[in-house]
């Protein structure tokens, strides 16, 4: 049998148009992003919590340990906003 190769042209016009559309959602929707970056960012802090603990902790537990770090740093930062420029909030 012969293996059926489907060719699909991708025009710069749908290129354009898909990276506005993208564009455009994360403009309205920042909760995606933030989610998105914290997530990205713990990839580094978690293999760093379970070295700093000479592996006594799973893997998954050091990754829940450095989401919930991630989570109190975020929660303080937005606290310390929230209590010394009250007017925007």
């Amino acid at each position: 049998m012969k293996p059926v190769r489907i060719r699909r042209t991708i025009f710069a016009s749908q290129v354009v148009e898909e990276i506005t559309d993208i564009w455009c959602q994360w403009r309205r929707q920042k909760l995606p992003l933030y989610l998105f970056l914290a997530m990205c960012f713990n990839l580094v802090v978690a293999p760093l919590v379970y070295a700093a603990t000479s592996e006594q902790l799973s893997r998954s537990q050091s990754w829940g340990l450095g989401l919930l770090g991630l989570t109190t740093l975020g929660l303080s930062i937005y606290l310390f906003f929230v209590m010394f420029v009250p007017e925007k909030f």
